[in-house]
C-alpha cells in the first residue's frame, strides 16, 4: 500500500470519527492525543491531518481520489464503518456519511455485508439478564475465578490485536464491555450498556478513539488489511501496538472488580488513577503472556470472533 493510500485511509477514518458532529470534549481530546502520539509515519503527519479535518480543509471526495486500488478502497470503507459503529449503533448522520462514502468509493455488495457484520458487533447484547440478589448483595464472589476471567479476556483481546482484519479490531470494544458487565453482575449489579459505556469513559477509555488508535497503529505498522490472505486466515505480523489491548482489557477488568466490590464508591479521580496504575502493571506482564496471545490468535476465525461477541 502506498503512502498516499495510507494518508487517504487515515483521513477517511478521522472524518468518520466526526461524522455525527456530537463528539464529547473528552473524546475530542483523546482523538487529538492519538494524532499527536502516532505522529509521523509512512508519510502521514497525523497532527496536521487532524487539524485539516477539524478546519474542514479536506473531505471524503479528496481522500477517495488518493485511493488507487480496490483493496485500499475496501479497507478505507471498513475502517470508516468500524469508527462509526465503535460507540454503538450508527446515528442518522453517520449512516448518511457512510452511504455517501460507499457511493464515492464505488463499492459493491461485499461492503454491505461487512457493514451488517459490524453493526451486529456494535449492537450485540452484553449478556442474558440474570436474577441477582441486588446491588452489593451478591453471593460470595470467587475472586480467583474472576481474576482468571479477566486474564483470559485480556489474552483474547491481545490475540485479536495480532490479526490483520478490521472486524477483529472492532470486536475488542464489545468484548471489553462484556467483561465489565460480567464483573458487575458477579457483584450483584445488573448493568446496561449505557452504564458500562459511562464506566469506560470515566476511567479514560473513549470508544471511538480507542478503535481509531488500535486500527491506526495496525495500519501504520503495515498490519491492518486482508491483503495476501483470507478472512482471519492467519496471523499478520505483530502490530506496532502489540499488547495494547491486553493491557487495557486487563486494567478495565481489575478496576471494575475494585469498583463493584467496593459498592461503586470510588471517585472519578480514583478510578482514573487506578486505571493508569493497573495499565502500567499490565504492560509489564504482556511479554509474559505474548505466547498465549499468539497461540489464541492462531485458533481464531470469523465465525468464532462473531460468536464470542454474540455471547455464544
Amino acid at each position: 500500500m502506498t503512502s498516499a493510500e495510507i494518508q487517504a485511509i487515515v483521513t477517511i477514518a478521522v472524518l468518520a470519527a466526526y461524522a455525527d458532529g456530537d463528539k464529547h470534549d473528552r473524546e475530542r481530546g483523546e482523538l487529538k492525543r492519538i494524532a499527536e502520539g502516532l505522529g509521523r509515519s509512512h508519510g502521514v503527519h497525523l497532527p496536521t491531518l487532524y487539524q485539516d479535518v477539524l478546519m474542514k480543509r479536506v473531505d471524503t471526495a479528496a481522500a477517495v481520489a488518493g485511493l488507487g486500488s480496490a483493496e485500499a478502497r475496501q479497507l478505507a470503507y471498513e475502517m470508516a464503518v468500524c469508527v462509526c459503529d465503535a460507540d454503538g449503533a450508527q446515528s442518522q448522520a453517520e449512516a448518511s456519511f457512510l452511504a455517501k462514502l460507499h457511493g464515492q468509493l464505488g463499492l459493491g455488495t461485499s461492503a454491505g455485508r461487512f457493514e451488517a457484520q459490524a453493526e451486529e458487533l456494535a449492537t450485540a447484547p452484553l449478556g442474558a439478564a440474570a436474577a441477582t440478589p441486588g446491588p452489593g448483595k451478591a453471593a460470595a464472589v470467587d475472586n480467583s475465578a474472576l481474576d482468571q476471567t479477566i486474564l483470559n479476556a485480556a489474552i483474547l483481546n491481545g490475540a485479536l490485536e495480532l490479526l490483520p482484519e478490521t472486524l477483529s479490531t472492532m470486536a475488542i470494544i464489545p468484548l471489553q464491555m462484556k467483561l465489565v458487565y460480567r464483573i458487575g453482575q458477579a457483584h450483584g449489579y445488573q448493568l446496561d450498556s449505557g452504564h458500562v459505556k459511562d464506566f469506560l469513559a470515566t476511567v479514560g477509555v473513549g470508544l471511538t478513539s480507542q478503535y481509531l488508535e488500535q486500527a491506526g497503529r495496525k495500519l501504520l505498522g503495515g498490519v491492518l488489511g486482508k491483503f495476501g490472505g483470507g478472512m482471519f486466515g492467519g496471523l499478520g505480523k505483530q502490530a506496532v501496538s502489540s499488547g495494547m489491548s491486553f493491557a487495557t482489557t486487563y486494567a478495565l477488568g481489575h478496576v471494575a472488580k475494585r469498583y463493584y466490590a467496593g459498592g461503586r464508591t470510588m471517585s472519578t479521580q480514583m478510578l482514573k488513577d487506578a486505571y493508569a496504575s493497573v495499565t502500567a502493571e499490565a504492560q509489564g506482564l504482556q511479554g509474559r503472556f505474548m505466547p498465549a496471545m499468539q497461540e489464541k490468535a492462531r485458533g481464531l476465525d470469523a465465525s468464532k470472533v462473531l460468536a464470542l461477541v454474540r455471547g455464544a
